[in-house]
C-alpha cells in the first residue's frame, strides 16, 4: 500500500468538500471557505484584475503613483440621473427658488448623456409627473400615445386565451402613457438644468464616503486610465470626491453601492430579501396596416412553464412611424440552469399572435435590464446618517402593474421634501456630521406609494403554489380583485434568487430552436443594437471574488449558468490554452449594466463594479 501524504490528505478533503457541495448547492459561503483550507495548491487563470479585489497598496506597480483627490462641496449629492434621482434633484431646487434660498445640487450618472442607460417597457402613469409639473404639456415632455386599448392574454404554443381585465385590476392602464422613457428622463435633464442642478453624466459613483463618525460624507467617481493588467497608464487620473450634507442614492435595480451600504448600515435587517426578474426590450419598424397606436398587449403563460414566473408586453406607439416596443420579462427565482432568458424572448415572438405583427417588420434596437420585484415585503431601511435610498435602488416597483416610474419620481420628490428644510437651516440639527433625515421614511410611508404597494403584496408571492401561474391568477381574481389588498396575512417570498437553481443533474436541458434571422435573431447581433461600448484597456468591471470558483462549482454542479442568464454573451466558458479543462472568459466590452450575473450567480461570486464613466449601451429612447 502507498503511504498517504499530507497532498492526497488535502486532496481528499477537496473531494469530499465538492461531493457535499453537489448534495447542498446553495452554499457559496461553504464553498468559499473550503476551498481556501484545502484547496490553495490548485491553479486557476487570473481572470480579475480589478483593485476592489486586488488592492493597490500590496501592488508594487503602484509604488509612487499620486493618489490624492480632489474635493468639491455641495448642498446634496444625487447619484443617479433616473427618473426618482431627476425628480429629486428638481423638486429641490423648486422648493429652493419658491423660497428665495442658494442651494447646490450635484448629480452624477455613469451614462454618458442623461436617459442613455435608461431602459423600460414603459406604460406610464402619470400621477408624480402631474405632480411635478402640472404644466408638463406646455413644456413639451414627450407623452405622446395614451393608451386606448387593452389586450391580455394567456398563450399556449399555437393560440391564444384572452382574458377579460376587470376595472381596478392592475393591468388596467386607462388614463396611462405609453412612452419610450429614455426620451423623458432627458426631457426630465433637461427641466433640471433649466432649475439649476448640476449634472455631470459620464461620471460612475465608484465609492461611498464616509465621515469618522461612520455617516456618509459623499461619494467619489472612480479612476480612470488603468490597465486591463490592473498598473497605471501614463493617462492614469484619480476620480473626484463630492462632499454633501445629504447624499441620495437612486442607482436603480440592485445598485452597487446601495449593496455596500445594505451591509453598512445593516439596512435590510427587517425586511425580506429583495427578489428581481430580467426584462428583455426591443424596438421594431412594423407594418403601417399593422399599426395601432395607443393599444397595449401582455400575455402569460408559453414558453414558460407554469413554475416560471413571467409574461410580455407589446406596446403600440404614436410618435409620427409605425413603432411598436416589445419585451420579455422573467423572474430571476427560476429552478433550470438550462433556462435562457434571451432565448426564451426570441422563442416567444414565435407566437402566431406575436409574430403576425412583427412579419415584414424590423427590428431597431435591443437592449436588457433587471428590475426589482420583492415590493412591500423586501423594501429596506431608507434612511441613515448622511444619506437616503429612492427610486428602484430600494426597490418601489409595483409588479402585478409592470409599473415603477411612477413611484420612483414620487419617492424622489418627497425625499427632496423632506431634506429641504434639513440642508438649508441656519444651523444643522444633527447627530451625526452627515445628516440624518428619518422623516422621508415616515412620509414614504403615508404617500401613495406605501398604500399601492401594500395592496399588491400578496400577488407575485402567490405564484409560488403547486399550480404556479394559475394559482396566482385565480389568487389574484379572488382576493385582489375583491378585498384590494385588505386580507390579513402578507405572504413570504422564496428567499434569494440566487439560491433558487437546481443542480444540472437534477433539470433537463432545454432546446431551443435557431433563430431565423427574420423575427429571431442571434445574442450578438442583438448585443449589437444596444450600442453598448466600453474602453478595451481597463480591468473588467465584472469581478470575481475567487476567480478558480466558476470551474470548481458553477461549471461542475450547475453547468455553467452565467453563459445563459447573461443577456450580453459576457460569460463564456472555453478550453484553456494547454488543453487541460476549461476556464471562464469575461467579455466585459459586451456588458449591458443589466446586473443580473450580480443577482442570480449561484455562487454569489460575481461582484459588478462601475466601469470607466461613460461606458455601456446607448440606449436611444429605449
Amino acid at each position: 500500500m502507498f503511504p498517504v501524504s499530507r497532498y492526497t490528505c488535502k486532496a481528499h478533503r477537496c473531494i469530499r468538500a465538492l461531493t457535499t457541495l453537489q448534495t447542498d448547492p446553495a452554499a457559496p459561503q461553504l464553498y468559499s471557505s473550503i476551498h481556501r483550507r484545502t484547496c490553495s495548491s490548485v491553479s486557476a487563470p487570473r481572470i480579475t484584475t480589478h483593485y476592489t479585489i486586488h488592492p493597490r497598496d500590496k501592488d508594487s506597480r503602484w509604488e509612487g503613483i499620486e493618489m490624492e483627490r480632489f474635493a468639491d462641496e455641495a448642498d446634496v449629492v444625487i447619484v443617479g440621473g433616473g427618473p426618482a434621482g431627476l425628480s429629486a434633484a428638481i423638486r429641490l431646487k423648486q422648493l429652493a427658488n419658491e423660497q428665495e434660498k442658494e442651494l447646490r445640487v450635484c448629480l452624477v450618472e455613469k451614462a454618458p448623456q442623461i436617459g442613455a442607460h435608461t431602459l423600460s417597457g414603459a406604460c406610464l402613469e402619470p400621477s408624480a409627473l402631474f405632480e411635478l409639473f402640472p404644466d408638463w404639456k406646455e413644456r413639451g415632455a414627450p407623452l405622446n400615445t395614451p393608451v386606448t386599448e387593452d389586450v391580455f392574454s394567456i398563450f399556449t404554443e399555437k393560440h391564444r386565451i384572452p382574458v377579460p381585465i376587470l376595472p381596478g385590476l392592475p393591468m388596467q392602464n386607462h388614463g396611462n402613457y405609453i412612452v419610450r422613457l429614455g426620451n423623458l428622463v432627458r426631457w426630465l435633464g433637461e427641466q433640471a438644468e433649466e432649475l439649476g442642478v448640476e449634472l455631470y453624466p459620464g461620471y460612475a459613483a465608484a465609492e461611498v464616503l464616509f465621515h469618522e463618525d461612520g455617516s456618509v460624507k459623499g461619494i467619489a467617481t472612480n479612476d480612470v486610465g488603468i490597465a486591463k493588467d490592473g498598473s497605471p497608464k501614463d493617462v492614469f487620473e484619480r476620480g473626484m470626491e463630492l462632499h454633501a450634507k445629504v447624499t441620495l442614492f437612486g442607482e436603480g435595480c440592485h445598485g452597487h453601492l446601495a449593496k455596500q451600504l445594505y451591509k453598512q448600515f445593516n439596512l435590510r435587517e427587517n425586511c425580506e430579501p429583495q427578489t428581481y426578474a430580467i426584462g428583455l426590450k426591443e424596438l421594431w419598424m412594423i407594418d403601417e396596416k399593422k399599426w395601432r397606436p395607443g393599444r397595449t398587449e401582455h400575455s402569460v403563460g408559453w414558453p414558460l412553464d407554469r413554475h416560471t414566473y413571467g409574461g410580455s408586453f407589446l406596446y403600440h406607439l404614436n410618435e409620427g412611424e409605425p413603432l411598436v416596443a416589445l419585451g420579455f420579462v422573467i423572474g430571476l427565482d427560476y429552478s433550470n440552469p438550462y433556462l435562457s432568458p434571451f432565448r426564451e424572448f426570441q422563442r416567444w415572438k414565435h407566437h402566431p399572435f406575436i409574430a403576425s405583427t412583427l412579419e415584414g417588420g424590423q427590428r431597431i434596437a435591443y437592449g436588457a435590464r433587471a428590475l426589482n420585484e420583492g415590493g412591500y415585503q423586501s423594501i429596506p431601511k431608507l434612511t441613515f446618517p448622511g444619506g437616503l435610498l429612492i427610486g428602484c435602488s430600494p426597490g418601489f416597483m409595483n409588479v402585478p402593474k409592470i409599473k415603477g416610474t411612477h413611484t420612483a419620481m414620487k419617492s424622489g420628490m418627497l425625499a427632496a421634501e423632506a431634506i429641504f428644510p434639513k440642508v438649508t437651516a441656519e444651523s444643522l440639527d444633527s447627530e451625526t456630521a452627515g445628516l440624518h433625515v428619518p422623516e422621508y421614511s415616515e412620509s414614504l410611508k403615508s404617500s401613495s406609494v406605501w398604500k399601492e404597494l401594500y395592496a399588491v403584496r400578496n400577488i407575485r408571492p402567490s405564484f409560488h403554489n403547486y399550480f404556479g401561474l394559475y394559482g396566482g391568477m385565480v389568487y389574484t381574481g379572488i382576493f385582489y380583485w375583491m378585498l384590494r389588498g385588505k386580507e390579513p396575512w402578507t405572504l413570504k417570498h422564496k428567499g434569494i434568487d440566487a439560491n433558487q437553481l437546481k443542480p444540472a443533474k437534477d433539470c433537463k436541458p432545454i432546446e431551443y430552436p435557431k433563430p431565423d434571422g427574420k423575427i429571431s435573431f442571434d445574442l450578438l447581433s442583438s448585443v449589437a443594437l444596444s450600442g453598448t461600448n466600453h474602453e478595451g484597456d481597463q480591468p473588467p468591471h465584472l469581478t470575481l471574488k475567487d476567480d478558480s470558483i466558476p470551474v470548481a462549482r458553477n461549471l461542475a454542479i450547475y453547468d455553467g449558468p452565467e453563459q445563459r442568464f447573461c443577456p450580453a454573451g459576457v460569460y463564456e466558458y472555453v478550453p484553456m490554452e494547454t488543453g487541460d479543462g476549461m476556464r471562464l472568459q469575461i467579455n466585459a466590452q459586451n456588458c449591458v449594466h443589466c446586473k443580473t450575473c450580480d443577482i442570480k450567480d449561484p455562487s454569489q461570486n460575481i461582484n459588478w463594479v462601475v466601469p470607466e464613466g461613460g461606458g455601456g449601451p446607448a440606449y436611444n429612447g429605449m
